[in-house]
């Protein structure tokens, strides 16, 4: 398959407004650049950008239901009822799970918990499950990260007697679900100013509330925000406002003050410097998420929840272990799904399926395939029955649920973001799905989005680049979705020297007339070493500079994420983000 190419877009800021911004604030232009791009158009906003540990916390009674949601929980623990805390098996949920029952419990509450079986159970609420739970007493059922389109469910616990608590950010498709309290920052009516928290945001927006209103004779609510930093980095939601503070304070947590099922994390992944965004997304929830997909999510909850250092350390020797595991199968079906694509054309969006996938791998396999044929993916694990449970990954800038919208009439069900989702069908209905569902996005899709995009922050020379510009940059943390790594283009660039090292990656040697030579790694990228025109003189190169330590040294570094021979750079608006 030949590779596809990038469009690179450079976004066309004002000059006289970031050397205002630049001027204010004591930091170089191309800084400002950076800042612009992500909608940071005044000194007041940016002083708050570059100091995200600064607190931005909004009033969680903006959100609609949040005065019933802590009043309800108040006369459950006052009166001794039984509360359940029923969550997804992914990171969010179990962090969100995990927040609720160390807050909760420390406020006297008599709380279980309850995470379905991916396998067996799959995504949300499920009448086998509510029907155990009234048997069991329990009286508050409180969804963390599902329940928004559970409606028979729904109505299900409340004819047992059960009063239901859905918190979810989920999109709401037509209706509110029929239940006490509906916390989801997705609602209209909504008079909360930020709609980006996760479920684990969510929860902790739950802890406020409650601390606000009835008090807090335990642990400050504070010490909760490294479980929602590894719940908002691992769902990918944006790095903007209020999820920045959070990020920010518990990646310092982790850090710094751990806490034992973190800490054993750390430990077996080898992570001994700071916890970065990166270090959640690569690392740590890697592990977590390996829990639902090959075996339970509740360990990874009783992984979070570890007051011991033994307990945490036998818990995350286990989750280790199953994520090796899940890496191994992960590429076989990968694999297996790659050969069912047509590679020299593929399809407007792929539709994949088996009865011999793991269920729990099908998400990141879907990404994969995205990744690589750029376009939308479904991949779908179904059993023995013929019941088929996928998931459902979009290109950036593309609603798949609309797209699942316009071909539901062939599925059980479905939800999610406009970047993810999941959903249920039979095998027997997977030809029409499939037909339809390549149909709406084909109708859809914009022909600017059928080719990936890689947004340019700024062009600079590579005199520009040197510690001084690398430390504004790293005030820009945390980085991640809404707030990725500032990405650069120098142009016209001399190659002095290229080869391949390790596992497939691109060294290059890179020279601007007038400045030092620089280093350049491209990660699994060896395979331009092998288009030698492509790296004869003059080249352009996209990256995002760093420093690297090797060997007690530091030195700057560019790490590339595309390449091209040299052309014309091509400028775009810069449309400020909401």
């Amino acid at each position: 398959m030949a590779r596809i190419q990038k469009q690179w877009l450079l976004r066309d800021v004002d000059a006289s407004l970031t050397g205002g911004l630049a001027e204010a604030l004591s930091i170089s232009p191309i800084t400002a650049a950076v800042l612009y791009g992500r909608g940071v158009v005044n000194p007041e906003q940016a002083r708050s950008w570059l100091s995200p540990d600064t607190a931005v916390s909004h009033d969680p009674f903006l959100l609609p239901d949040m005065t019933h949601v802590v009043d309800r929980l108040h006369d459950a623990i006052v009166a001794r009822e039984q509360i359940c805390f029923y969550g997804d098996y992914d990171v969010d949920g179990m962090t969100a799970i995990s927040l609720h029952l160390l807050f909760f419990r420390s406020a006297g509450a008599r709380a279980v918990f309850y995470i379905p079986d991916r396998k067996t159970e799959g995504y949300g609420l499920n009448a086998q499950a509510i029907q155990q739970l009234a048997r069991d007493g329990v009286s508050v059922l409180v969804t963390a990260d599902c329940g928004t389109t559970s409606h028979e469910e729904v109505a299900l616990a409340k004819q047992l007697g059960l009063d239901v608590i859905v918190t979810d950010h989920h999109q709401i498709q037509d209706r509110f679900p029929d239940v006490l309290a509906f916390l989801n920052p997705q609602r209209a009516d909504s008079l909360y100013p930020f709609t980006g928290l996760c479920s684990g945001g969510l929860a902790y927006k739950v802890a406020e509330a409650y601390a606000s209103r009835y008090g807090n004779d335990g642990p400050p609510v504070e010490s909760y925000r490294d479980l929602v930093a590894l719940a908002t980095v691992a769902d990918i939601v944006p790095l903007r406002d209020e999820n920045r503070y959070l990020v920010a304070g518990g990646l310092a947590q982790m850090t710094t003050n751990p806490r034992p099922g973190v800490q054993a994390l750390k430990q077996r992944m080898g992570v001994e410097k700071a916890c970065t965004t990166g270090t959640v997304a690569f690392r740590l929830a890697p592990i977590l998420n390996a829990a639902g997909r090959l075996a339970h999510a509740q360990m990874g909850v009783r992984l979070l929840l570890a007051d011991s250092e033994q307990e945490a350390s036998v818990l995350a020797g286990t989750l280790e272990q199953l994520n090796r595991q899940r890496r191994e199968i992960e590429q076989a079906i990968f694999e297996e799904a790659r050969l069912q694509v047509d590679e020299e054309n593929p399809p407007p969006a792929i539709v994949v399926g088996s009865r011999e996938w793991h269920g729990g791998v099908v998400g990141i396999v879907a990404a994969r395939l995205v990744e690589r044929f750029h376009c939308p993916a479904v991949v779908i694990a179904f059993d023995a029955y013929g019941v088929g449970r996928g998931s459902v990954r979009s290109i950036p800038g593309f609603d798949v649920c609309r797209a699942l919208q316009e071909s539901r009439e062939w599925l059980e069900s479905f939800g999610g973001h406009p970047a993810a989702a999941g959903l249920t069908l039979q095998e027997e209905a997977l030809p029409a799905f499939c037909q339809q569902f390549q149909q709406a996005v084909e109708t859809s899709l914009d022909e600017s989005s059928q080719s990936p995009v890689l947004r340019v922050d700024a062009a600079v020379h590579l005199s520009d680049i040197h510690p001084g510009l690398l430390h504004e940059f790293d005030r820009l943390h945390p980085f991640g979705m809404g707030n990725p790594e500032p990405v650069l283009v120098a142009t016209a660039l001399t190659v002095l020297e290229k080869r391949v090292v390790g596992d497939n990656h691109l060294k290059l040697m890179v020279r601007h007339e007038g400045a030092a030579p620089i280093e350049g790694i491209g990660f699994r990228m060896g395979h331009f070493a092998q288009l030698g025109t492509c790296l004869q003189s003059p080249i352009d190169l996209a990256f995002i500079p760093e420093i690297n330590h090797w060997k007690g040294l530091d030195r700057v570094q560019l790490r590339i994420k595309d390449l091209r021979r040299s052309q014309p750079l091509r400028h775009v608006p810069c449309q400020l983000p909401h």
